[in-house]
């Protein structure tokens, strides 16, 4: 990547400063760019979700493995959860999404409750023996008493498929049924898995993210003091991708940590180290063997690190400058904050970011941990909170005293709870994906690149005025 004007490289510049230009197209289709991010992490597509605790736990883990990106997951679960979150991530299959089933006790209300629980948006009643019988939709449960046993609902009879279904025989086979998602049962008719319309058309655009045995895969977290006895828990559970997570990276401890952990498993796993924001930083935690560097020091929804400490950096040149220092080495950086829209994620990887993390996007999809809630007014929402807010430093510290606590929580930088609403076309993370990749396909195109690299290589950005960017949102009017 380049600047048309050279005396702007060295300004201090955020994603809605810059823009790109087009180059001369001479391809065919939007589907031959390919996506596939320039560092090997196993992933089929540069997007990564932040460990965080509102957004990276089960189901948002095993749903993005699942269509080609990597979830990391938090520092703060305890040894327990983690091991029995990978084991369901490792166990799941890596095509079908995990249905969500109820028996014939439960009633309305039961299945209601858990029905967001997944973007398929969709209940299967089971007997006992795990046959499938009926599938419910929210809409079919309207006006109905939320006592009543979903076993006394009459339902259609239940359109299911076998195992070996091909995605287009199952996309034909909902299209003619008129219906949106389709149980897959084994020889024995028995429920494994769902398979929703949409979805049969991703399968053929994005591959999974598999570990060394074939099955889907998943990066963790680590604090950067005492993880020995933890990360070698991990390491027999298969985890090889590891985050060395503090807020500021550039530290002593840091460094000696990066170090210990390659002594202990040398290049049997990947090592990514954070949050730094300039060249120096990135170049030390790269000469200690990290393999990448996060970039980032408190730009977005939930961190107030910028506001309160006035430390940090215009997020486009913190990403730019750390990558030229990055290439020198032969390493990578993922760029994490202010990543908005897909053109602030087609930026990020534009300047040459291998992979880029968002958070509080993923908060408000069914995927993201914590349950739906509703306002006064009936809209859908989850809750957010930042890793550094007193809510967050509270739950890491519960192991200390009251007083040892009370100091903690003194130096929180973040917000500690905040309302994200669920987007009626946005509920799912599998839609934000889509956007993002089908942004970054065409503008592969308008830059005429067939992969990551060229993109970078060929992108000349350039500078604009605040109007300029206005100028290219849509100005239609939006209904609130």
């Amino acid at each position: 990547m380049k600047f048309n004007n050279p005396i702007y490289e060295n300004e201090e510049l955020v994603y809605e400063d810059v823009f790109l230009f087009q180059n001369y197209f001479d391809g065919k289709s939007r589907l031959d760019a390919d996506v596939k991010p320039v560092v090997n992490l196993w992933t089929n597509i540069p997007i990564i979700t932040a460990n965080m605790n509102a957004v990276s736990w089960k189901r948002m883990a095993e749903t993005i493995a699942r269509y080609g990106w990597l979830s990391v997951l938090p520092q703060d679960m305890d040894i327990e959860t983690l091991t029995r979150i990978i084991k369901h991530i490792k166990n799941a299959d890596t095509q079908y999404d995990t249905p969500i089933t109820v028996k014939a006790q439960n009633t309305i209300r039961d299945a209601l409750w858990i029905i967001h629980k997944r973007a398929h948006n969709c209940v299967i009643l089971i007997d006992d023996e795990n046959k499938a019988i009926s599938i419910f939709k929210p809409q079919d449960l309207e006006n109905l008493d939320q006592f009543t046993l979903l076993w006394n609902i009459n339902r259609p009879k239940l359109i299911t498929w076998k195992i070996w279904i091909s995605d287009e025989d199952a996309f034909i086979l909902m299209d003619e049924k008129w219906i949106s998602s389709l149980p897959v049962v084994d020889d024995q008719w028995k429920l494994r898995w769902i398979l929703t319309k949409k979805n049969t058309l991703r399968n053929n655009l994005y591959k999974p993210t598999l570990d060394e045995n074939g099955n889907l895969d998943v990066a963790v977290a680590v604090g950067i003091n005492n993880f020995d006895e933890k990360v070698q828990i991990l390491f027999d559970l298969g985890i090889r991708i590891f985050v060395l997570d503090t807020a500021h990276g550039y530290q002593k401890s840091m460094i000696e940590n990066i170090k210990k952990i390659r002594s202990m498993y040398g290049d049997k796993i990947k090592v990514i180290a954070w949050n730094v924001i300039t060249e120096d930083a990135t170049r030390e935690l790269i000469l200690a063997w990290a393999d990448g560097v996060k970039v980032w020091i408190g730009p977005w929804a939930m961190c107030t690190t910028r506001m309160k400490t006035w430390v940090g950096r215009p997020q486009f040149t913190a990403v730019y400058k750390c990558v030229q220092e990055a290439k020198k080495h032969w390493w990578f950086v993922w760029a994490d904050g202010w990543i908005k829209t897909p053109r602030d994620f087609i930026l990020a990887l534009a300047a040459w970011a291998s992979h880029v993390m968002r958070g509080t996007r993923w908060a408000w999809t069914f995927e993201s941990v914590w349950d739906v809630k509703y306002d006064e007014e009936w809209k859908m929402y989850k809750e957010n909170y930042g890793m550094a807010s007193k809510k967050a430093v509270g739950n890491r510290s519960q192991n200390l005293n009251k007083f040892q606590q009370a100091q903690k929580q003194m130096f929180r930088e973040g917000i500690s709870t905040s309302r994200i609403y669920i987007k009626s076309w946005m509920e799912s993370v599998w839609d934000i994906v889509d956007e993002c990749m089908t942004g970054l396909r065409s503008s592969m195109t308008y830059l005429w690149a067939k992969n990551l690299a060229e993109f970078s290589e060929k992108a000349i950005v350039w500078v604009q005025t605040s109007a300029g960017f206005v100028e290219g949102t849509p100005h239609g009017k939006i209904k609130k």
